[in-house]
């Protein structure tokens, strides 16, 4: 038997700026890794001000938690959080690992801070930032550089008051105790060629320690699994992985996950999705294995001989115990779980809303209910919240029952829970079937079997009124009528025509949104979703200001095939039968005249390119960085059913309708991220909104290529035909 240690790892819901309850949440995590005998507690990143300083505001202000305007008092309030857990009983008698921002030397860094009865150990800063795509951590922190090196740090006086310590060690350093070493990686640093777990593990250093801030995205957490695994499979060792979990106030959601993995297998896995504010992850570790796995490759060992050394802080602690107990035997690998994407998107987008909506102070949502594939997906997406929510009072959790009761304005003594997701989907989702005389009574029949069945609060209406009071202003303003296309009228016309439909749907949703719970007798307001995808964004079909204008999209970087798959995932899973009838359905806008001589408004139709293709052209966008040559390079290749004048076609209209509905993605609404390609330039993407849309360079480049592809293709059918003479 080899001296066994029991090492706890956690998930925190924390919430931008909220210290009082950021601290409760990091006591909380202490005290049950404490019950379960554990010696050394991780938290994810930042948790003390929360994991928001990394990400990517463009936008500075007092009404942003990261703006300029605040990391002095971040700061300081971060110490004080500390203060109070260096005196918290909960924290003594174990290393404790915290995240907050230290000033050094007047220089901003993102660290861990190392504590142990009272005292700090280690602040040590992170070395890579997260400098892309959802982060911009450049912006706040810098990296340290002095890499295995310390220098002193001079500590608060509030902190020496109370740890009797002047100064402390700052920099890249281990912990030895007396029967282990503790060594330090940070999100990115994972992520990075030359991760610092590879020199650690060659001096010696066994239990490594990642406290993350990553968020989620659809099919991402296989290689985060797969990064961890590999790197203690190759170098052995104990790795203690913890990370934020839930919506702290943003577009992302962290999904959590923590686990414990010894040499290459995971032995402790936490949940992916959760409404629990806490949850920790505790596992029995044998350092020998470590030790073992290690001793066996000659390589390695002839390599950490010439290793360099860390700087180490030396405790008088022990993490595992030297006396035989046989209550105590190591965790055994756990089969990983991993959700599917249609799973996914039933619990990512339903588990940031959940936390949306429980802060905010508001008392529901209120949506638009077209009877189309997408707004059915808000739906659908709530009820699956609700559901998520219903399990969590089933089984007794205190912190979803008592945020029920406040979102729903139940008196403080009171004790109702709904008894369905049914029935809480009826008091907090308001549906609302928005008419004209162009929708069908298909599309008006799907809306409201679908709110029966879910259990919302629908309303259908017709709104031909309130078009027609708007087209006669204009007409008595101008003295022209506009007419659609299918009645003689311009592109203009027609265009305009069909906005104006749209844009008041907006309006209607945000009157509702505020008055239906006075209706009701009920409290507060709603917060309005919108239901446009990320196919549909980056090809910028929709209308600006239409009823795609909310105050959050849960499906605004998902695509169109994903939706589907989805709905179709949720059909079984929900028992919701009726999902069939718009799975069948044609996408459609239905906001003209339809006749024999006018069919059914379709979507993918009038973009002139299938969902499915959108998709492609997003992630070549911005995966793969192509332009419209490189594109075209790539897919003439791979569409090879299509002429490569069709493919350049293809290429083209998609480059085109990017170009001239930029502008729109300045003012989408904030949706969940789900997808690495979702075009949202407030958050995201950050790109130019004003393009060449001609982009003549470019396409002719695409079209000499064509010339030269078409007279290879006549040259060998013309050495074809002599052959055959």
């Amino acid at each position: 038997m080899g001296p066994y240690a029991i090492v706890a790892t956690c998930s925190l819901n924390q919430w931008a700026l909220d210290f009082e309850g950021n601290y409760a949440r990091i006591v909380k995590s202490c005290q049950q890794a404490k019950a379960a005998g554990a010696k050394l507690r991780v938290g994810p990143e930042l948790e003390i001000p929360t994991i928001s300083w990394k990400a990517s505001a463009v936008r500075t202000g007092d009404n942003v938690p990261y703006s300029s305007a605040h990391p002095g008092d971040t700061i300081l309030h971060s110490w004080e959080v500390l203060g109070r857990l260096l005196k918290d009983e909960a924290c003594r008698d174990m290393l404790v690992d915290v995240g907050m921002p230290v000033l050094h030397r007047n220089v901003r860094y993102n660290c861990r801070v190392l504590i142990y009865n009272g005292t700090i150990l280690l602040i040590r800063p992170k070395l890579h930032l997260a400098n892309d795509g959802n982060y911009r951590e450049a912006r706040w922190f810098s990296p340290w550089r002095h890499r295995q090196e310390t220098q002193e740090y001079m500590l608060p006086r509030m902190i020496q008051r109370i740890t009797g310590q002047i100064t402390v060690p700052f920099g890249e350093a281990v912990i030895s105790t007396r029967d282990t070493c503790v060594g330090v990686e940070m999100c990115e640093e994972l992520f990075t060629p030359d991760s610092p777990h590879i020199g650690m593990s060659l001096d010696g250093v066994e239990i490594f320690t990642n406290s993350s801030g990553s968020h989620h995205e659809l099919r991402k957490l296989q290689s985060r699994v797969r990064l961890i695994t590999e790197a203690t499979l190759k170098c052995g060792g104990v790795y203690l992985y913890a990370n934020q979990q839930g919506c702290d106030g943003d577009r992302l959601y962290y999904d959590g996950c923590a686990m414990v993995i010894i040499n290459g297998k995971v032995v402790g896995q936490g949940s992916q999705f959760s409404l629990k504010d806490v949850e920790v992850i505790t596992a029995v570790v044998d350092l020998e294995q470590v030790r073992s796995s290690r001793g066996s490759s000659h390589s390695r060992s002839g390599q950490a001989v010439v290793a360099q050394a860390y700087p180490r802080i030396m405790v008088d602690f022990a993490l595992s115990s030297d006396e035989l107990n046989l209550s105590i035997s190591p965790s055994l690998p756990v089969e990983l779980q991993f959700e599917s994407p249609e799973g996914e998107i039933s619990m990512g987008p339903a588990c940031w809303l959940w936390d949306y909506l429980r802060r905010s102070g508001l008392s529901g949502f209120m949506m638009p209910l077209s009877g189309g594939l997408d707004s059915c997906a808000v739906a659908v997406v709530v009820y699956s919240m609700c559901r998520l929510v219903m399990e969590a009072v089933a089984q007794q959790d205190e912190q979803v029952i008592a945020d029920v009761r406040k979102v729903l304005g139940e008196p403080k003594d009171s004790t109702f829970v709904p008894a369905s997701a049914q029935e809480l989907c009826g008091r907090l989702l308001h549906t609302c079937y928005m008419g004209t005389r162009y929708s069908s009574k298909e599309t008006r029949e799907r809306a409201k079997q679908l709110a029966a069945a879910i259990g919302s609060y629908h309303v259908d209406l017709d709104m031909d009124s309130v078009v027609t009071s708007v087209r006669t202003l204009f007409e008595t303003v101008t003295g022209r009528r506009p007419v659609f296309a299918s009645q003689g009228g311009t592109s203009a016309e027609n265009l305009a025509l069909q906005n104006i439909q749209a844009r008041l749907r907006m309006v209607l949703a945000y009157m509702f949104a505020q008055l239906l719970p006075w209706c009701r007798g009920q409290h507060g307001s709603l917060l309005v979703l919108g239901s446009a995808n990320v196919d549909e964004s980056l090809r910028g079909y929709m209308t600006k200001y239409d009823c795609s204008s909310a105050d959050l999209n849960p499906i605004g970087s998902i695509s169109k095939v994903d939706l589907f798959k989805f709905i179709q995932f949720a059909k079984d899973q929900f028992d919701l039968p009726v999902l069939e009838s718009f799975l069948n359905a044609t996408p459609s806008a239905e906001l003209i005249p339809t006749d024999t001589d006018h069919p059914v408004q379709s979507d993918e139709a009038e973009m002139g390119m299938s969902y499915e293709e959108l998709s492609i052209f997003g992630r070549l966008r911005k995966l793969e960085r192509c332009g419209p040559w490189s594109m075209f390079s790539r897919l003439v290749h791979a569409w090879t059913e299509d002429t490569p004048s069709a493919v350049a076609d293809k290429v083209k209209r998609f480059f085109y309708y990017y170009a001239i509905n930029r502008h729109k993605l300045t003012t989408l609404t904030p949706a969940y991220h789900a997808e690495a390609y979702s075009p949202e330039d407030n958050r995201f993407d950050l790109r130019p909104f004003l393009y060449p849309a001609r982009w003549i360079y470019q396409f002719a480049r695409i079209d000499r290529a064509i010339a030269t592809l078409q007279a290879d293709k006549d040259s060998v059918s013309e050495a074809n035909f002599s052959e055959d003479d």
